[in-house]
């Protein structure tokens, strides 16, 4: 996948731990973890807004493109 989610980087950067950031957000810790380990396929705009809202941060600040290596430029 192309997007990558940065969410343990800030996570780490804002010394917030998963379960307290899970109960700040009122996501389960195993759907954060989720999201935090790079497995999720989607994210609901509002989870990324409760995410932002508590780590006070942009969506750009969670979110990385990287184009993938197999997928030929048009």
């Amino acid at each position: 996948m192309s997007i990558i989610f940065r969410l343990d980087r800030m996570m780490a950067d804002r010394k917030i731990a998963l379960n307290e950031l899970a109960k700040r957000i009122d996501l389960t810790d195993a759907n954060l973890s989720i999201l935090k380990t790079g497995k999720a396929r989607a994210i609901r705009v509002a989870t990324l807004d409760a995410i932002c809202r508590e780590l006070n941060c942009q969506p750009g600040d969670l979110l990385e493109y990287t184009p993938d290596q197999n997928t030929s430029e048009k």
